[in-house]
């Protein structure tokens, strides 16, 4: 079988990637569906507890349906339309942030700098693989151009804190999401037209590691580590969550320009990144008195908008991202 696929062209190998990946979705919804059937036939007094379960697990199906779909059509379309489609990605996440955040009359310039110039030149300097003018284009100039654009609006009031939040979302959101599509660009030795094995590796060991330790910190609960954070985050379950990442992308060596040592490596640190960003955004959440970017009615979990969904790839990408630059000297 391994021969089999070593024999087959970069494109037929992605394609049949996707062909795993959506199978897997598809089985995967298929049980749910019929779970979910016997669920509302039953009169069990926890029926509602699980009903609860069951609308976040579909929440969750659905995500993964989605992104899986905009990675399949950016493969099919190119890498422009890739860019493209992440750019969007970007875009919505920026707004949960940015409409869940309090802003003011003077900031109108600086929010309109940031959705209508500042998301397209990022993802324009990746898609021209401007590798080295966008890795600083928003931690540089865009950082010092958006402060002097809300002085120039004529309004002190909170000034830093308006500022601060908006660089925030901008960093995240758009400089985040960025270098996930940039992950195509990167031209590794022997390694052309297979990016999207790599964005897969890197989504793959994030999602694992998020979710072993989402799982394993319910059914195994320990003292939190920041409770007025989260309640979830603990150190066993961030451990065991970080391993079972770096695991996964250890075992998906064959599918990456790395030997299992680099691959492993480069897994441990994507997760670490990924899992940690994702508690700093919950520490955002708090201060911002809400339980969900979306907002949609699914406070329980914290996870209602595409921001909850992103946030912890948001973090990796840009770690992953620059960490094989640097390493392989692209």
């Amino acid at each position: 079988m391994n021969q089999f696929l070593r024999n087959l062209t970069a494109t037929q190998q992605i394609g049949a990637l996707f062909l795993v990946v959506f199978g897997i979705l598809s089985i995967v919804t298929v049980w749910a569906f019929v779970r979910n059937l016997r669920e509302h036939a039953s009169d069990d007094p926890a029926a509602e507890a699980r009903a609860l379960e069951a609308k976040r697990f579909w929440g969750l199906l659905k995500t993964s349906w989605v992104m899986a779909t905009v990675f399949w059509i950016g493969w099919v379309l190119g890498e422009t339309v890739a860019t493209v489609l992440f750019a969007i990605v970007g875009f919505f996440a920026l707004r949960e942030f940015i409409t869940l955040s309090p802003t003011r009359r003077g900031d109108h310039r600086s929010l309109v700098l940031a959705f209508f110039v500042v998301l397209p030149l990022q993802f324009w300097l990746v898609g021209s693989k401007h590798f080295d003018l966008f890795t600083v284009f928003i931690p540089v100039y865009v950082f010092l151009a958006l402060p002097v654009v809300s002085a120039l609006a004529n309004d002190p009031q909170r000034f830093l804190e308006r500022n601060a939040k908006l660089q925030w979302g901008i960093m995240v959101c758009v400089y985040g999401m960025s270098h996930v599509p940039a992950l195509l660009l990167l031209d590794f030795p022997g390694y052309r037209d297979k990016g999207a094995f790599l964005v897969f590796f890197l989504v793959f060991v994030v999602q694992t590691c998020m979710l072993v330790q989402h799982l394993l910190g319910r059914r195994f609960p320990h003292k939190p580590v920041a409770p007025q954070v989260s309640q979830s985050f603990q150190w066993t379950s961030w451990l065991a969550g970080v391993a079972a990442g770096g695991l996964a992308g250890g075992l998906l060596t064959f599918i990456t320009p790395f030997k299992p040592g680099q691959a492993l490596g480069m897994a441990l640190l994507a997760c670490v990144a990924g899992s940690l960003g994702h508690l700093v955004m919950k520490a955002l959440k708090r201060d911002r008195g809400i339980t969900s970017w979306g907002m949609q009615g699914m406070s329980v979990t914290g996870a209602g908008g595409l921001l909850d969904r992103v946030d912890a790839l948001c973090f990796a990408a840009p770690v992953f991202f620059h960490s094989a630059r640097w390493y392989f000297g692209l």
